[in-house]
């Protein structure tokens, strides 16, 4: 999902969850407002606080990628069936201005 397009969804009437994978330090320095943090191993251990609805729409993102490729699969193999990435993730949230939130 673009930014642009995640930015205006999130006033939406069904906006979706956002899921941060980074770690507690990065999530603490600046956020997408309103996102669940869920460390990839959190996620794996399914330790994370996620949506009970499978079919919720899901965003992950993390720093540059990689993380939230793996926590999309993770999600994906738990039976969450609606599962995108944020494009550019959160150095391409923070170029483009977008709120953060600490």
């Amino acid at each position: 999902m673009q930014p642009k397009e995640l930015l205006k969804r999130k006033n939406s009437r069904t906006p979706p969850a956002v899921v941060d994978v980074r770690t507690g330090f990065e999530f603490k320095a600046g956020h997408i407002p309103g996102a669940i943090h869920a460390p990839a191993w959190k996620i794996l251990l399914k330790l994370a606080r996620l949506p009970a609805d499978k079919n919720a729409e899901l965003v992950v993102t993390c720093e540059h990628g990689p993380r939230a490729q793996i926590a999309k699969g993770l999600l994906g193999f738990y039976g969450y069936r609606n599962v995108d990435l944020l494009d550019g993730h959160m150095s391409g949230w923070r170029q483009a201005g977008y709120p953060l939130e600490k």
